[in-house]
C-alpha cells in the first residue's frame, strides 16, 4: 500500500473499515490514482437513517461538459481538452477539477464528485425527464419529477404549514417535461420568475414591478372599504374562507415570509462572496430559502447548450458557477445547514469529449449521455470522494456506473423517504418513487459509498 492509500485508509472510521473487512471485501479501490472508492458491502447495510431536511438542486440546462468541469482529462489532447489543458488540485489529495474553478478546488472535502452517471440519452427532453424522475420513458406513465416527490413526502404529506411553497424554482421551470406528472397541480413547484440579481428581486405573484409595499397597502385598503357583500355577509362560512386566503396572500406578499425573497437585507459582503449574477443570487435565494424550511428548492442555470463557441461561454459560466456554488456550500456549513441539505449539481447529460471543430460548429461540443457527472454534498452524503470513473478520453463509464435511478434513490433515502416507497397514483396504481430495476437488468444501487450510514 502506497502512502497515498495509506493516507486514505485512514480517513475511514475504524466503523466503517470493520464493517467492510466482515463482509467480505477484499480490499480498498483506487480509481487512477484519483481519490479512493471504498467497494460498496457485499450485503446490505443497517437502515439508513434520515439526515437530510431539504435540497438544493443546481440545475444546468443544457448539460455542462465533463471535462472541462469535474472530470478532466489531461493529456488527452487538444482534440478533447480544448484550451483547457491546466487542472488543478484541490485540498483532496488526488482530485482534479477544472482551472477556472479555484475556490471549489479549496473545499473538495465538503462535497463528492461523481464521474459516471449513465443514461445513454442525447435528446434534451429524454435526458431531462431521466435524471429528474429516475425512470426511463416508455412505461406508460408520466412519472413526478424529485422536487414534485419531495414536496409531497417532505411537504404537505408532512404537514408543512408554510406558507411559501414547498417546491420553489429560482426562476425559470427547468423545463421540456412536466414536473409534477401524474401527481398533478398540488405537487407543481413554483416558479418565482424574475432576477434576485435585479435591484429589486421581482417575484412572481409576490413583488409587483413599479408597485411599492406602501402603494400594495393602499390597495388593499381600499378594496376592503367598496367590497361591501363580504362586509354584509361576514360570517358566512365561505366568506370566512376567502378572507382566510386572502389574509395569507397579502401576508405573502406584505408580511414576515414575504421577506425572505427581499435580498436587501443581507449585507454586501455575503452578496458579493456569492457574486452579482443571477446565478449567485439565486444560490444566496436557496440559503435563504433553507432556512424557512423549505423542502425542495431547484436552481436553473442555463446556458449550458454549447453547439457553438463552447470555450468563450464556459470562460464566462464556470467563474460564476465557482462563485456561487463554492459560497452556497461554505454558507450552509458555517450556518450549520450543511449537515441537512442535499446539495445537488448537474444536468441533463454531458457533452461531447471530442471538440467538434469542424463547421458549422467551429469549436462547440455536442449532446452526449454515455457518460457525465454529477456533484453532490451534505444531507448525509460524505465529502473528498469520487465516485466511479470515465475512461482516459472520458467517452465511457469505466467503472462503477450510476444511473438517474441510483443517484435519486439516494437522496430520496437521506430524505427519509425508502426507494420502494409509493407515489399516490389518481387510478390506483402501485408506483414507486424509483424503479427497482433500470434496464431490467441493473438493479437499483445506491451510492452508499458516500452516504453517512
Amino acid at each position: 500500500m502506497n502512502e497515498r492509500e495509506k493516507e486514505i485508509v485512514h480517513k475511514l472510521s475504524r466503523r466503517e473499515l470493520l464493517r467492510y473487512t466482515l463482509l467480505g471485501t477484499a480490499g480498498l479501490m483506487f480509481s487512477d490514482g484519483l481519490a479512493m472508492k471504498a467497494l460498496q458491502a457485499l450485503q446490505a447495510p443497517p437502515a439508513l437513517k434520515p439526515k437530510a431536511k431539504s435540497v438544493i438542486q443546481l440545475w444546468m440546462w443544457g448539460g455542462p461538459c465533463h471535462l472541462d468541469t469535474f472530470d478532466p482529462k489531461p493529456g488527452a489532447g487538444s482534440d478533447y481538452e480544448g484550451p483547457f489543458t491546466s487542472p488543478i488540485k484541490t485540498n483532496v489529495d488526488g482530485i482534479l477539477i477544472n482551472q477556472l474553478l479555484p475556490e471549489l478546488a479549496k473545499m473538495a472535502d465538503k462535497y463528492s464528485i461523481i464521474r459516471s452517471m449513465t443514461h445513454g440519452s442525447n435528446a434534451h427532453e429524454t435526458a431531462a425527464y431521466m435524471t429528474q424522475t429516475g425512470f426511463r420513458p416508455g412505461d406508460g406513465l408520466t412519472h413526478p419529477g424529485i422536487g414534485a416527490v419531495v414536496s409531497l413526502f417532505k411537504g404537505y404529506e408532512a404537514g408543512y404549514k408554510g406558507l411559501i411553497p414547498p417546491y420553489i424554482v429560482l426562476t425559470q421551470l427547468l423545463g421540456r417535461f412536466s414536473e409534477s406528472g401524474f401527481l398533478g397541480f398540488r405537487a407543481a413547484p413554483f416558479a418565482t420568475g424574475g432576477d434576485p440579481n435585479a435591484a429589486r428581486f421581482v417575484v412572481e405573484g409576490v413583488v409587483a414591478e413599479g408597485v411599492s409595499d406602501a402603494r400594495q397597502r393602499s390597495r388593499r385598503d381600499l378594496l376592503l372599504k367598496l367590497d361591501k357583500l363580504r362586509q354584509q355577509f361576514k360570517d358566512d362560512p365561505q366568506i370566512q374562507a376567502f378572507n382566510e386566503a386572502e389574509a395569507q396572500a397579502y401576508d405573502l406578499i406584505l408580511g414576515e415570509a414575504g421577506k425572505v425573497f427581499d435580498l436587501s437585507t443581507e449585507s454586501e459582503e455575503v452578496r458579493a462572496r456569492y457574486g452579482k449574477t443571477t446565478f449567485g443570487q439565486s444560490c444566496l435565494m436557496a440559503r435563504r430559502l433553507v432556512e424557512k424550511g423549505v423542502p425542495y428548492i431547484a436552481v436553473n442555470f442555463g446556458g449550458w447548450d454549447t453547439h457553438k463557441q463552447h470555450f468563450q461561454a464556459m470562460n464566462q459560466k464556470l467563474p460564476q458557477l465557482d462563485k456561487g456554488l463554492s459560497a452556497l456550500i461554505q454558507d450552509l456549513s458555517d450556518r450549520g445547514l450543511l449537515s441537512t441539505t442535499v446539495v445537488w449539481w448537474g444536468g441533463e447529460f454531458g457533452r461531447t469529449p471530442r471538440v467538434q471543430y469542424e463547421a458549422p460548429w467551429n469549436g462547440g461540443r455536442g449532446h452526449y449521455g454515455p457518460v457525465f457527472s454529477s456533484l453532490v454534498a451534505g444531507g448525509g452524503f460524505k465529502g473528498g470522494y469520487v465516485v466511479g470513473s470515465s475512461d482516459a478520453r472520458g467517452e465511457e463509464v469505466k467503472d462503477r456506473p450510476v444511473y438517474p435511478s441510483d443517484l435519486i434513490g439516494s437522496i430520496y433515502a437521506l430524505l427519509g423517504i425508502p426507494p420502494d416507497a409509493k407515489v399516490p397514483h389518481p387510478q390506483g396504481l402501485d408506483v414507486p418513487v424509483v424503479p427497482p430495476t433500470w434496464d431490467g437488468t441493473s438493479n437499483l444501487n445506491l451510492l452508499k459509498e458516500i452516504m453517512a450510514l
